[in-house]
């Protein structure tokens, strides 16, 4: 199979890890996007907006597919990929340069679905996949931080301290010779008349540029507060509301949050949300005020950002365009791209090698 020049649209972390992989494939590979990584002290939120990543609670959660949902059941499988890719960096001399972190994490339920409360079942498959993969086990309610709660977890989760880790990534892909463009593109097709040589087009925009009336976007208010946090919490609450704390480490402080408004295009944070978000997280995890539990959480920043979600699970397939080369789409991962992210990267190389070997027999 002949190498290629391929462009991927977008460096968040599907962006990335996929022109990661088909950079150590062989092909060449340029990013095209109109945002990249930086460090958080130089980045306005409010103006990189549609730029979530940077922001994100960038951590690991299992969550148990349904069987009458096929794009769980897939999300499911590529969570369990990328776990184990983040498990090696972790184990790799490049965990500190990468903003890796191994910790607890605890998930609390208020209201658990069937589908949680299956893996309490003996012999569950899912639970036994899980604790051979990370010491997954189920609470008993004597570890309950109160009676609201009806089910629970414990495992060995990840944190990325997201800014250090797509910095990272991006440093990778520059130094294996990785070529970059900073432009803001209106759609995908776009790319083929830019004379950039090529037929080949990685979509993971986020968004798909608005093209796709399946996508829609979910406002997330969160708080960077400069406390550290030894464990990554979530709370699951019978209203559908939640909780959650994620850990940044590497003086990254923590994350809290958090909201979930769909078609939300508010740009300012409410000032109200984030006493309710503090107060949830020290009610979640008290040990945070310190002995006396009177310290004071010291707020660093307040987030909004737009995340890119899409009715019925995010797009994961090839596009041939008549007359103009092909796409590879990889959008509308919602709050879950961290964590879905190498996954993902392995179906778009072998979704791009696949086309090149069809056209490469005449088959396309």
């Amino acid at each position: 199979m002949s190498q290629k020049h391929i462009i991927v649209i977008g460096a968040g972390p599907i962006g990335l890890s996929s022109a990661l992989l088909l950079l150590n494939s062989g092909h060449s590979v340029t990013i095209i996007a109109r945002d990249f990584p930086a460090p958080f002290e130089t980045i306005d939120p409010i103006s990189q907006i549609n730029y979530t990543a940077p922001w994100a609670g960038a951590h690991n959660r299992f969550i148990p597919p349904s069987p009458s949902v096929p794009h769980t059941q897939l999300e499911h499988s590529l969570s369990l990929i990328t776990y184990n890719h983040m498990k090696s960096l972790y184990e790799s001399p490049h965990r500190k340069e990468a903003g890796i972190t191994f910790l607890p994490g605890i998930e609390y339920l208020e209201a658990p679905s069937a589908e949680y409360l299956s893996l309490s079942k003996p012999n569950n498959p899912i639970l036994n996949q899980l604790y051979q993969l990370c010491g997954y086990k189920i609470l008993s309610p004597e570890y309950f931080p109160d009676t609201k709660i009806k089910w629970g977890c414990k495992y060995e989760s990840y944190c990325l301290n997201p800014m250090v880790y797509l910095s990272f990534l991006l440093r990778r892909f520059f130094y294996l010779g990785g070529k970059l463009l900073k432009r803001e593109l209106r759609c995908p097709e776009e790319v083929f008349s830019l004379n950039l040589g090529t037929d080949i087009v990685v979509n993971a925009s986020g968004t798909n540029f608005g093209l796709d009336p399946a996508v829609f976007i979910t406002r997330g208010q969160t708080v960077l507060v400069k406390e550290s946090c030894p464990v990554t919490i979530t709370r699951q609450n019978k209203d559908g509301t939640y909780s959650f704390s994620v850990p940044r480490g590497y003086q990254g402080g923590t994350i809290i949050g958090g909201t979930r408004e769909v078609n939300n295009w508010s740009m300012e944070a409410d000032l109200e949300v984030r006493k309710k978000l503090l107060k949830g997280f020290v009610e979640m995890y008290p040990d945070i005020l310190g002995e006396n539990g009177k310290k004071e959480l010291t707020v660093l920043r307040d987030i909004v950002g737009r995340r890119p979600t899409r009715n019925g699970g995010p797009r994961i397939e090839g596009e041939k365009i008549e007359g103009k080369g092909f796409i590879m789409h990889a959008y509308g991962f919602g709050g879950r791209g961290f964590e879905l992210s190498w996954g993902v990267a392995e179906m778009v190389r072998d979704g791009v090698e696949g086309w090149l070997r069809g056209k490469e027999k005449g088959k396309l």
